[in-house]
């Protein structure tokens, strides 16, 4: 839980680094938060029709997604690359298994453009 609250204290921060830990921790927390209001939308009965959300999980989308997009970015810093790149999803299939597989990837040890590396035992 403690990942997820510190991304969203820096919902902002497009700047440094973030390490593989706080992105996947966040975004598996994002993920049963996200499973947890589709299902409260459901028990609630308050679904779009033919959607199977409703607006328990947009509001929560849409707080989310700033903070989402932001450690995104900084995991991609980590990696050495620019947020930029985060474009390339635009191209369909490969633009996705790029950006996952750099989202993955260990970050680089030493500072770099960025800044410092994020990991304390180093």
């Amino acid at each position: 839980m403690e990942w997820y609250l510190q991304v969203l204290k820096n919902y902002a921060n497009f700047k440094g680094r973030a390490r593989r830990a706080e992105y996947w921790m966040f975004t598996l927390f994002c993920l049963f938060f996200s499973l947890f209001a589709i299902a409260l939308d459901n028990v609630f009965e308050i679904t779009i029709a033919n959607i199977g959300f409703g607006p328990l999980y947009t509001v929560y989308a849409l707080v989310v997604f700033l903070p989402a997009l932001s450690a995104t970015v900084r995991r991609l810093h980590d990696v050495g690359k620019s947020g930029w790149t985060l474009l390339i999803l635009f191209i369909p299939i490969v633009g996705v298994l790029w950006v996952f597989i750099q989202l993955i990837e260990n970050g680089i040890m030493e500072e770099n453009q960025y800044g410092p590396c994020p990991k304390k035992d180093v």
